[in-house]
């Protein structure tokens, strides 16, 4: 009897050995994945935000022309338009981890190439580059997050948009002293590749130990196709994100100088918009944890757009004396950007789903707020002033508001795919 106990006690806490080993793989896996996840998003901004800081530098040194320059300054836009539509048929055939693996590497080949550019020619085709792996990055966090923390939706969102927006303040902000820190503007972005690698390397670790049990996409073919181009969800949130992006694009590049005809100092006008940047990165964190507890999402889309309209109607009524609240009430506003990432993670079933669903919100999304800043540019130099261009973003504010709440109501991509296809 004594031998058969010995011999039976191996077999009894062997498999509770094993599945306390797993499950702690699992856990390590997920926070690797975590901390991926945020290491991208650090890096997905200071690649854009620093040339628009350096961006008279390089002019100067590349011998830039002012069209060149702006063409530049429109890439980011265009090239995300272009590329996010590649990511989920990528992310299909071989997973939307290893998706984002290559795009970061793309990211810092590019970053590592820009600053070693001898034409302005040669740095747009490097920027290209840089901008496809952002591109990825744009539309595979979604779907990671989705696959891995279905149940910390709105908390994994609210992080990575707001290290997000970290990441565009902290190169903006410190692009010009560390180009006259470390001699000139080649050195300055070259600093932006080191911290790249950072957000590699995760990654790395991440496709080495990759379980049967957490892939980061279906395999292609086991799931019926999903095309949201045929469904009214997805043009409804295409719509979202594309106007939200649109608002974005044009309070970064003309807000400073509306304030700036209101009678502020250039100084002060960037200050103001700064605020603007500063007050959307809790509501970036704190929006989608709220917002993914409910079902629905339309009374954020309402509350969001209402800021947006206040803030704008005060720009036209007193924009000196208001300039504070409409400021915050701006940057309130931008709330949108998370709150229409949310919905890309909500609006889908599976990782599939949300990997269809991505690349094609982002692809229209951003090709439709390409247009923003130069359409305001061309409305205040035909009237002289600012009243036209800030009630054409009033104007822009309806279409977002109607994409917003078809868009936010509690649905699915799969089940209106499936009707359509029927």
């Amino acid at each position: 009897m004594p031998e058969t106990t010995q011999d039976q006690q191996p077999t009894r806490t062997a498999p509770a050995a094993e599945a306390g080993t797993g499950e702690r793989g699992r856990r390590r896996a997920r926070w690797l994945i975590a901390a991926g996840i945020l290491l991208v998003a650090l890096n997905l901004r200071p690649a854009i935000t620093s040339v628009g800081a350096l961006l008279d530098q390089l002019q100067s040194g590349l011998h830039m022309s002012g069209t060149t320059a702006g063409l530049l300054t429109t890439l980011p836009a265009l090239c995300f338009g272009a590329f996010s539509g590649l990511a989920p048929r990528l992310a299909a055939r071989f997973g939307a981890d290893r998706v984002l693996l290559a795009a970061m590497a793309a990211l810092v080949a590019g970053l590592v190439l820009r600053p070693l550019a001898g034409s302005a020619i040669v740095f747009i085709a490097v920027s290209v580059l840089c901008l496809a792996g952002i591109a990825a990055g744009n539309v595979t966090l979604p779907v990671l997050v989705r696959t891995y923390f279905p149940s910390r939706l709105g908390l994994l969102t609210g992080l990575y948009t707001t290290v997000l927006n970290l990441g565009a303040a902290l190169a903006s902000a410190v692009a010009v002293p560390a180009a006259s820190a470390t001699g000139g503007w080649r050195s300055g972005l070259a600093l932006w590749a080191a911290i790249a690698v950072l957000g590699l390397l995760p990654w790395l670790g991440a496709v080495r130990s990759r379980r049967a049990d957490a892939v980061a996409a279906a395999p292609a073919g086991r799931t019926p196709p999903v095309r949201p181009s045929r469904t009214r969800l997805g043009w409804a949130l295409a719509v979202y994100m594309g106007m939200q992006s649109l608002q974005a694009y044009v309070v970064f590049g003309w807000l400073a100088k509306i304030f700036a005809s209101a009678g502020f100092s250039s100084s002060t006008a960037g200050l103001l918009v700064s605020l603007v940047v500063a007050m959307g990165m809790p509501i970036a964190f704190f929006l989608p944890a709220l917002a993914g507890r409910t079902r629905d999402q339309r009374p954020y889309v309402v509350l969001l757009v209402g800021c947006y309209v206040v803030g704008y109607v005060g720009l036209l009524a007193a924009p000196h004396a208001g300039a504070l609240v409409w400021a915050l009430l701006i940057g309130i506003g931008g709330g949108a950007f998370p709150l229409a990432l949310l919905m890309v993670g909500l609006r889908a079933r599976t990782p599939a789903g949300t990997a269809g669903l991505s690349g094609f919100v982002q692809s229209i999304g951003y090709l439709i707020a390409a247009v923003g800043p130069l359409l305001v540019g061309v409305l205040h130099d035909a009237t002289g002033g600012w009243l036209v261009p800030v009630v054409f973003l009033l104007v822009m504010l309806v279409p977002q508001l109607f994409g917003g709440l078809v868009a936010g109501r509690n649905r699915y991509l799969e089940d209106e795919s499936a009707s359509e296809s029927r």
